[in-house]
């Protein structure tokens, strides 16, 4: 499984109120999981803990422990919320988590090595996987799905594409 130091579950939007309440985005696939996972590391080197949410929008008012004005909220503002890769638990059968997919070996179904994951993206529309094409310079999107990924293999770092026809021809002829 590829190794996976820090994983952001959130970050802090801004601010709400005198009271210290901070706007808080959450990663998580439930978004209000966040909270469950305890203290989360801070990009600012600090641990904060989320003492409450309540949901507003598509964003949450959050209460961080020992936050009780403005000015301290203010200064967490941007700040990404993050906790190891070890402390989430493991995925259910048939699902990975996204930071696991980058850095696989994309491979063909014949086995041939056709580039390296960069990323896993969504838009809202599906997930898409960009690829790093061996000896191309630029990247290509992928849908991510049962189609055309059929295999992925965390102990041996690949993941096996069929890509639909078309996507990875030369366009240089």
């Amino acid at each position: 499984m590829p190794e996976h130091s820090r994983i952001i579950l959130g970050v802090i939007t801004g601010v709400h109120g005198i009271q210290g309440e901070v706007k808080l985005k959450s990663f998580t696939a439930d978004p209000a999981a966040i909270a469950s996972y305890g203290p989360l590391d801070a990009s600012n080197g600090a641990v904060l803990e989320i003492k409450s949410l309540k949901a507003q929008k598509d964003q949450f008012r959050a209460r961080i422990e020992g936050v009780t004005d403005r000015n301290t909220a203010e200064t967490l503002r941007g700040l990404e919320l993050s906790i190891a890769r070890d402390r989430l638990p493991e995925p259910e059968d048939g699902e990975v988590y996204h930071a696991d997919l980058v850095g696989l070996s994309a491979v063909d179904v014949n086995g041939d090595q056709i580039g390296m994951v960069v990323d896993v993206l969504d838009f809202g529309a599906g997930e898409l996987l960009e690829l790093k094409l061996k000896d191309v310079k630029s990247t290509v999107l992928m849908p991510f799905n049962r189609e055309t990924v059929p295999d992925i293999d965390l102990d041996a770092g690949t993941l096996a594409i069929d890509p639909p026809a078309g996507l990875l021809d030369d366009d240089t002829e």
